[in-house]
């Protein structure tokens, strides 16, 4: 199967920046308690030892950080890059090469799905595919984690590090992303909004919502 051109720029982009993206952001929960704090109820939601995917992973912090909430995570990224330095810094962890827009997952598989940032570089259009299959590698009754930044705007961050690799991140509505699940099958849980802090430029917005029983994708 033909690799899509945004699936192919940011694997490319990731590749190249990944030893810099690593050592920038070294422990990126450590100083926001209310990103733990999603987390560590999503993790209360899934329920202690309920299989996980954190899906973009990067380096695999977030993925550590599940890990200590007592859940069975793995991490999956696109980029070789990045899950060099995840295996490197987790040993302990499991990661997988892949893409989330096609899991080599069974059906119901997993009791949750994290999406941390990892749908901002996916194009719009994508998304309901991208909430579909994020939808059958749930088993009923499990949750989905997705977290971005809030507006309008993309970002476009060019030669990032002195690298020749140009990406854009996309914002988004927490409305139109819950309108979006909602019609993948999922019911809202929990929606979050917080104030940037530090150096960021715009809100920060997380979702979590549930596959249930009967619900089906449209």
């Amino acid at each position: 199967m033909t690799e899509a051109e945004f699936v192919t720029a940011t694997r490319v982009f990731y590749d190249a920046i990944a030893e810099d993206y690593a050592e920038l952001f070294l422990d990126p929960l450590a100083e926001s308690p209310l990103d733990r704090a999603v987390l560590t109820g999503f993790a209360e939601l899934v329920g202690r030892g309920g299989a996980v995917a954190d899906l973009g992973c990067g380096p695999g912090r977030v993925t550590r950080f599940l890990a200590t909430l007592g859940l069975d995570v793995f991490g999956l990224d696109l980029s070789a890059s990045m899950l060099a330095i995840a295996r490197r810094e987790h040993p302990q962890l499991r990661f997988k090469r892949g893409s989330m827009l096609a899991l080599d997952l069974a059906d119901g598989a997993l009791a949750g799905v994290v999406s941390w940032y990892s749908s901002i570089h996916t194009p719009v259009d994508e998304l309901p595919s991208l909430f579909a299959e994020f939808h059958r590698v749930l088993a009923p009754g499990g949750h989905l984690l997705l977290a971005f930044q809030v507006g309008d705007a993309p970002r476009r961050h060019e030669q990032p590090f002195g690298h020749p690799v140009t990406l854009d991140f996309l914002r988004r509505r927490p409305e139109e992303m819950a309108e979006l699940l909602r019609a993948a099958g999922f019911a809202p849980v929990s929606r979050t909004l917080r104030e940037p802090r530090g150096t960021e430029p715009t809100p920060q917005a997380a979702l979590i919502v549930r596959k249930d029983q009967g619900l089906v994708t449209k």
